[in-house]
């Protein structure tokens, strides 16, 4: 087998510059057209070629809020989501730590889809061999792109709500010794990745942009690793609020609710274990037809986005930029920019995690599900999901009182794993967090040497 490559650090990861010149250059030429070349792991990052963050501000004609609505694009990273990242992360700390070895190891991925096709990715530029434990109803592209890169498809019952049968596979399948798990909702890897990588990229990307801070940052938790950005957003700007958005149809952190919903990637019916409670101010629910809806404006509604006085050009660039959660995040952003009364030198930040291109079987199923789409139709979803968002939904989460319904659906969905209840209260301590944290040092280190 061939040697198993060493990637970027996380410093690297988030300040490309810093790489060897040459391994940077030789990225960027391989990164449109060989992409399962290895060395594009040296290109995960939320920087473009220029050195600048993906991002695109939205036009507030669509948004109808005065704050700017700051988007980081995940697709631009290697495989087309930014859960290639954490799925990286995870898998060069098991190697660092000695309890990946090549060879010896084949890689299990529990996901409802990004994270997998994440796992597929890294294990085909690694050299291993990779399982993607994962819900037998999400889109047909999902399953297409893990196959493209060689991982096998392991399918458990349900959709994104029954995220929890795939843990439960995971942890039998790993009773085989030679099975490990890249746990996304269990391990801090995913964690250190977005608090530092995406936490900082936010940071820098609303530079120039109104009053140059964070006021909110928005997220819908799948396995909460991306809503850890926002750990590092409040040590920048401490008056920032982090808000967790949830489908209207499965409300568990809000108020316990599980339901079924249309929004792949979030909503899975838990409260993760890597999901830092403490730093959570409020839960937003959003409809899930809402995002599917949403979505079929941006690709398809440039023409009522024009009517709407979205510049053109403007309206025809944000084709292919979303997938159904980056509008779950986007209307979440809307929601909260109303709920919090933020002016026009206020920004908020929110992610898309991927793009359109695992997403057409989700517009076709809506074409099946609607009677008509046509232009009218559009022109009413624009306005009623976008542009007069309400404020109905939000709770506030900033209490004590509040955070302990967290905590004990925390206690809940893990126990049954075998953490122990010390574990658990462990992580209600803001130390907790932040030794986590301080462990990318180690890890930097670590990755440098082994790459010599």
């Amino acid at each position: 087998m061939a040697k198993i490559p060493f990637g970027p650090t996380y410093t690297e990861m988030l300040h490309p510059e810093t790489m060897d010149r040459e391994v940077r250059e030789q990225a960027l030429t391989v990164k449109e057209n060989n992409e399962l070349d290895p060395i594009n792991l040296f290109n995960i990052t939320w920087k473009n070629a220029s050195g600048n963050v993906s991002k695109i501000v939205l036009p507030k004609e669509l948004t109808g809020t005065e704050a700017n609505i700051v988007v980081l694009l995940g697709k631009y990273f290697p495989s087309g989501s930014h859960k290639v990242g954490p799925a990286y992360a995870t898998l060069i700390e098991g190697c660092v730590d000695g309890d990946i070895l090549p060879g010896e190891h084949t890689i299990l991925g529990p996901s409802t889809g990004n994270f997998g096709i994440g796992v597929s990715y890294i294990c085909n530029l690694m050299g291993y061999d990779a399982v993607v434990i994962m819900p037998d109803n999400m889109s047909k592209e999902r399953y297409d792109r893990i196959r493209k890169y060689g991982a096998k498809l392991d399918l458990t019952p349900g959709t994104e709500s029954d995220v929890i049968l795939t843990l439960q596979r995971t942890y039998e399948l790993k009773k085989d010794p030679k099975n490990r798990p890249l746990a996304q909702f269990e391990l801090m890897p995913n964690y250190r990745f977005h608090r530092y990588v995406t936490g900082n990229s936010a940071i820098e990307a609303v530079r120039g942009i109104g009053n140059g801070r964070i006021a909110c940052f928005t997220s819908a938790p799948g396995s909460a690793g991306t809503i850890a950005a926002g750990d590092q957003i409040k040590h920048a700007f401490p008056e920032a609020k982090v808000v967790a958005l949830e489908p209207y149809e499965c409300s568990t952190l809000a108020d316990g609710g599980r339901g079924q919903h249309r929004i792949e990637g979030i909503g899975d019916k838990m409260c993760t274990l890597i999901h830092n409670i403490n730093t959570t101010d409020f839960v937003a629910l959003i409809p899930d037809d809402d995002a599917v809806r949403g979505l079929k404006v941006t690709q398809d509604g440039a023409k009522i986005l024009a009517e709407m006085g979205v510049p053109k050009e403007q309206a025809l660039a944000l084709r292919d930029l979303f997938g159904v959660s980056g509008i779950c995040n986007i209307l979440g952003a809307i929601k909260m920019a109303h709920y919090l009364k933020l002016g026009p030198d206020d920004n908020v930040v929110t992610i898309a995690t991927d793009g359109f291109d695992r997403y057409p079987s989700v517009l076709e199923d809506l074409e099946q599900r609607y009677l008509e789409t046509e232009e009218f139709v559009l022109r009413r979803w624009a306005r009623d999901i976008f542009t007069q968002m309400n404020t109905d939904n939000v709770f506030d989460f900033r209490s004590a009182k509040a955070k302990e319904q967290l905590y004990k659906q925390k206690e809940k969905d893990w126990l049954p794993f075998g953490y122990s209840q010390e574990y658990l209260n462990e992580m209600r301590k803001p130390d907790f967090w932040e030794k986590e944290y301080a462990k990318i040092e180690h890890y930097d280190q670590e990755i440098m040497r082994l790459r010599k």
